[in-house]
């Protein structure tokens, strides 16, 4: 498979004239996305390839089409160069293709709403014609590399498109993993004040193979006093290692905030608080990057073949959630899955594959299959029917990791042979009742060798 990382290399000179390059680049972008949404109707049946040259002659004057019907884009923009066109309108069609599938989408929520008597009050989405879309400049184009730190482009200036020379920090490729990877197009963007090329790297890898009775597995729980417990388990049920990974400064800092921005909230009623937001996304994001990374450690530590995790489904507030609480709630909820995203790209890399499984009482049941456990208020110890006292988010690590190999023993044999086996370790039958005691079990039945 083909996996990709971007680096930013920050441009030290020249940033102030790179501003009107990207204003008339999306001028140009609002343009096409209004004469595309007029023009054509239906959009189902094009395709990217065949839009471009059928946009092109609407609004480009050429010799073979010196009268297009939108001539007021050449007099607008002039001397626009084609790659910048090109992009914007692939850019403008995947947008309008976006907004009209949205609608679609709404107006069969209406429709359902309707027949099932139930008031709908949710407005229509509407096709945003104003963007901040960065341009890519291709090679030879727009953009030629002149040393490592060095390149010429081709920018807007003085209102002309001219070649202009920039400077910019260089990356440690072998430390950043992407060493001898294929370098594609770069993208100016801007962040703040501050102008980067963002320049992404492109390679091929090819994912493990192992047989299902040689893996070892990262099972990963994301609960609700760690942000991760993982641990690792191989194809006979035995655990080799353990992590705890979490962040307590951060998470308390982000609980102080949330209570402060709940405050101001009610005090001056929904306000959108910028400032509160950029801190609190600073903190989310820290988490995310921390947890993803140390989980990949973990897993090419001790050779890991797999990372599962547990599928997260739509994520529904529960009853008595208010305020700071409610909130918490929500942004818990956004890092499991901001994890998930990181950990995947980041294991593809290493040719790590990534599997989720059925999350429905991973944490009730307690891994010895003894039955349900009992939660402290804190919710971080389980007390087990036994009356042992274990990590409630570890022992759902080791059901998250028991039932990946569970299922995968169930893909390799057949029917028949698992419908016998059932009759042995009947909590194979249901999957949501599934432990590492039942893969125990189910290793005994099948009469694999055990490890010495």
């Amino acid at each position: 498979m083909k996996v990709a990382k971007s680096l930013l290399h920050k441009i030290t000179n020249q940033t102030e004239i790179f501003n009107a390059t990207l204003d008339i680049y999306n001028d140009a972008l609002s343009f096409i996305i209004q004469v595309i949404d007029k023009e054509f109707g239906n959009t189902d049946d094009l395709t990217t390839k065949s839009i471009v040259p059928a946009v092109e002659k609407l609004i480009h004057a050429t010799k073979s089409n010196p009268l297009p019907k939108y001539k007021e884009f050449n007099e607008r923009f002039y001397k626009f160069p084609s790659y910048f066109r090109r992009s914007a309108i692939a850019s403008a069609f995947g947008k309008v293709k976006s907004f009209r599938s949205n609608y679609q989408n709404w107006e069969k929520e209406q429709k359902y709403a309707l027949s099932e008597g139930k008031k709908f009050k949710k407005q229509p989405p509407r096709l945003q014609v104003k963007h901040k879309e960065f341009p890519v400049f291709y090679r030879g184009n727009m953009f030629n590399r002149t040393s490592d730190t060095t390149a010429q482009i081709k920018v807007f200036y003085q209102n002309d498109w001219v070649w202009t020379d920039i400077e910019f920090k260089e990356q440690d490729l072998y430390k950043r993993g992407v060493w001898e990877w294929k370098e594609n197009n770069p993208k100016l963007i801007k962040r703040g004040k501050k102008f980067f090329l963002s320049i992404s790297y492109e390679n091929k890898v090819t994912l493990t193979k192992t047989p299902i009775q040689e893996q070892k597995v990262c099972a990963i729980d994301l609960g609700l006093t760690n942000s991760a417990v993982c641990s690792i388990i191989d194809a006979t049920g035995t655990v080799l290692g353990q992590k705890f990974i979490d962040q307590p400064k951060e998470k308390d800092r982000l609980q102080t905030l949330t209570n402060k921005l709940r405050k101001a909230q009610r005090a001056s009623g929904r306000i959108q608080a910028p400032n509160f937001w950029r801190q609190i996304n600073g903190y989310q994001q820290h988490i995310v990057r921390h947890t993803s990374q140390e989980i990949i450690k973990f897993a090419a530590k001790h050779g890991c073949d797999v990372i599962v995790f547990e599928y997260l489904g739509r994520m529904k507030t529960p009853k008595g959630f208010y305020g700071a609480r409610k909130l918490r709630f929500k942004l818990h909820g956004w890092r499991k899955i901001g994890i998930q995203n990181k950990v995947e790209e980041m294991a593809h890399c290493l040719g790590i594959r990534i599997s989720r499984i059925n999350p429905r009482n991973t944490s009730v049941l307690a891994f010895d299959g003894s039955g349900k456990v009992e939660r402290n208020p804190k919710k971080d110890l389980a007390t087990f029917s036994t009356g042992k006292v274990y990590h409630a988010d570890l022992s759902a690590s080791y059901n998250i990791g028991a039932r990946y190999f569970i299922r995968a023993f169930q893909k390799s044999i057949s029917e028949t042979k698992w419908l016998s086996l059932q009759a042995k370790v009947p909590e194979l039958a249901i999957r949501t009742s599934q432990t590492l005691s039942s893969f125990i079990s189910l290793h005994h039945a099948l009469g694999l060798p055990q490890e010495a």
